[in-house]
């Protein structure tokens, strides 16, 4: 057996955090996540870098944000000087693979990806998740069948739950017997809500799904519910399979697996569906990381703010693979020692628009309080209290006594801002 312990990276496709059974959700069942996760630690306070796949994933194999690795958008390139996990792994040593969409442009035509041997057959367009997640996990369990003279690190990209994107354009309707999850709490729009996210849910290009839910009613809400859990099953199912890979061909032991998703879902939250907005269904999602004997079993950590920006730090020391300077912070310290203090805040990036990079917009989460700027538009901003408020139904911009908590976020913003080079519009 390799002294150094291989690295199974998975990876889902808009699935928000809540979307778990473990995360107590009751309208859907994951009992291969929900195994992974009670083998292992899971963060419950989990963002992404930026709610859209490819700015999220360029950030999830770089460390870096979308202002730093420079996918802004869907489309784009990530600056080539930049290393990517598979680079780091392979140049320390480590067979590195990667089966599913890449979904970044720098891979060629070839379908070659940078770091990393492909696996799935990229003259075969791997298509929905309902008919490639399959194949992406049947290729990658081959991959662990075979012997392995050095430590591995397979990155596996399942598409699901993102089918949900075509199902809202194409509805079907739910079978007979189905029960119809109910509407969230914060299910209703804010009637005073920010220019910028109203320009947004007309926009007819980039992440139009939202227009095609104008005319829905609530029956038709929870249909799009139901299907998005089915959807999130199907791809636990791949999940279970190759985790059960692992423990079939005796790599369970030996083997450090990191379970998250690029992005989340609008989830009828605030009446959004897909991505590209910064409330909490689309910015939160799974971050689980098991390693037996090395990671205390059945944790929930409910206190640290981690990232997506984290993934390779945390891999890499977990490995004990050499990196390059990151944006992101390794987890190794938090994982080891649940009472050392985190980081004071999290940040995350949007870019909602490829016709039109100006508009932009920023998160900012502390331990609390959750604050939101946007580019332009009335009603720029917004301030939450989640410990009292966690579906972010009153924005506390304008109320009586907020200021100074306002300012103080409004500094963090701009601290953080000039830290990583982040020339947003507002602060120039």
């Amino acid at each position: 057996m390799n002294s150094r312990p291989n690295v199974l990276f998975v990876f889902t496709d808009q699935q928000s955090a809540h979307a778990m059974t473990c995360a107590g959700n009751p309208h859907l069942h994951t009992p291969n996540m929900d195994a992974l996760a009670a083998g292992g630690i899971r963060f419950t306070q989990s963002y992404c870098a930026a709610p859209v796949c490819g700015p999220s994933r360029a950030s999830l194999t770089t460390g870096r944000l979308p202002h730093e690795h420079g996918v802004l958008v869907n489309g784009m390139i990530p600056d080539p000087k930049i290393p990517n996990v598979g680079e780091l792994f392979r140049s320390a040593g480590y067979d590195t693979a990667w089966s599913g969409r890449w979904h970044l442009p720098d891979n060629g035509r070839d379908g070659k990806v940078r770091g990393f041997d492909v696996l799935h057959d990229p003259a075969a367009p791997l298509g929905l998740g309902h008919h490639g997640d399959g194949h992406v996990a049947d290729v990658a369990i081959d991959f662990l069948k075979k012997w392995h003279q050095r430590p591995f690190f397979l990155g596996v990209s399942l598409c699901n739950p993102h089918d949900i994107c075509h199902w809202i354009m194409n509805p079907e309707p739910p079978p007979d017997n189905a029960v119809l999850p109910p509407l969230p709490e914060n299910f209703e729009a804010d009637p005073h809500e920010a220019e910028f996210i109203r320009r947004c849910r007309e926009r007819d290009h980039y992440g139009d799904e939202n227009t095609y839910t104008t005319d829905w009613d609530e029956t038709q809400w929870r249909r799009y519910l139901y299907a998005y859990y089915r959807y999130t099953e199907e791809v636990d199912v791949q999940v279970g399979r190759l985790l059960g890979a692992l423990r079939e061909n005796g790599l369970e032991e030996n083997t450090i697996v990191l379970f998250t998703s690029d992005h989340g879902e609008g989830m009828a939250a605030h009446q959004w569906v897909v991505k590209l907005m910064l409330y909490e269904e689309p910015l939160r999602v799974p971050l689980i990381v098991r390693w037996p004997e090395h990671i205390a079993a059945k944790r929930v950590d409910d206190e640290h703010l981690v990232s997506g920006l984290d993934v390779l730090p945390t891999l890499c020391d977990l490995a004990g693979v050499e990196h390059t300077p990151v944006t992101g912070m390794s987890l190794k310290g938090l994982i080891e020692d649940p009472a050392i203090p985190g980081r004071p805040f999290v940040v995350a990036e949007l870019h909602p628009d490829t016709k039109d990079l100006r508009l932009e917009g920023r998160m900012l989460r502390t331990q609390r309080f959750k604050y939101v700027r946007f580019s332009e538009g009335g009603n720029p901003e917004m301030l939450f209290d989640l410990e009292v408020d966690p579906g972010e139904r009153e924005n506390l911009v304008a109320k009586e006594g907020m200021r100074g908590l306002l300012d103080e976020h409004r500094a963090l913003m701009r601290q953080w801002c000039g830290q990583t080079k982040d020339n947003f519009t507002f602060l120039l």
